[in-house]
């Protein structure tokens, strides 16, 4: 079931007009819902609404926190989730009209959900190599920052993964500094350094990442740095790890020749589920 502008449907009627198909002019979040509540979801939604702004966008009346938190949770109760785990993919696009110049700056949501295997995130200790990807860059620009539906480096980026049996890729941006993994946030470990690239370097504006280094910044055995991250960096450090919504903290195990430990993200999977129960 698919909540199409508030209303409930198997089959919603997109058109070929639809500005996010011709454009990709959207945005959208993905969204964890445990334990009866969407995970985090004060920061989804505030990231939502600075997209849509920095877009351009009209944000409707009814966007409030509770309105847009009732409509995601009919989506769970219409696929009967509400005692299981689940991820929500929440898409909002501008409405039909114009070319590139819009005729219209008011909006549409579509969203729909999927089951999850664990109410927590769970540590994946199985091999997990990454390369980095280096057919086409991250600009380093604000616009990077964003969940919009312009996701092309990373879908290339997920195929050359694929073709050469890598888990993930790291991204780079047009300064050749590493940028992000292909589905989350990067962080470097380095003794009880933990470094994280900076949105200057046009990484995405990760809800878990802000939890991450609030996190980071109120411990006294870890010292959080927020900026850029060079290759050469990537083999000296003790461990790395990606961040997203869905998995929480997903350690790397090998790039290159080099292979890492995952005992800090370990640590930190443990203070997030904590920091996830308490939340919202």
């Amino acid at each position: 079931m698919i909540n199409f502008n508030g209303t409930l449907t198997e089959n919603p009627q997109f058109t070929a007009y639809n500005r996010g198909m011709l454009y990709g002019d959207a945005v959208f979040e993905t969204i964890r819902y445990t334990g009866g509540k969407l995970t985090f979801w004060e920061d989804h939604y505030f990231r939502l609404m600075a997209s849509m702004r920095i877009l351009r966008m009209e944000i409707p009346m009814h966007f409030t926190l509770e309105n847009l938190e009732e409509e995601l949770l009919k989506v769970i109760e219409a696929e009967t989730f509400q005692n299981k785990a689940a991820s929500i993919r929440l898409t909002v696009t501008r409405n039909e009209g114009g070319k590139y110049l819009p005729e219209d700056n008011g909006v549409g949501f579509y969203a729909f959900a999927k089951e999850l295997k664990n109410p927590f995130f769970i540590l994946n200790e199985e091999s997990y190599e990454v390369e980095l990807y280096k057919d086409h860059y991250v600009n380093a620009d604000l616009i990077s920052t964003l969940k919009t539906a312009n996701k092309i480096i990373h879908v290339t980026g997920s195929i050359y993964a694929e073709e050469n049996d890598y888990a993930n890729c790291l991204l780079l941006n047009n300064n050749k500094a590493v940028v992000e993994a292909l589905n989350g946030n990067l962080f470097l470990v380095k003794g009880n350094v933990i470094k994280t690239p900076s949105l200057e370097d046009g990484c995405l504006r990760g809800v878990i990442r802000k939890q991450l280094i609030e996190m980071l910044k109120k411990l006294e055995d870890y010292t959080v740095e927020e900026a850029s991250i060079s290759p050469f960096e990537l083999q000296k450090a003790d461990e790395l790890f990606i961040t997203n919504a869905i998995v929480g903290i997903q350690p790397i195990t090998k790039y290159r020749k080099k292979t890492y430990t995952n005992k800090v993200a370990k640590d930190l999977l443990g203070k997030l589920n904590a920091q996830a129960r308490l939340a919202n």
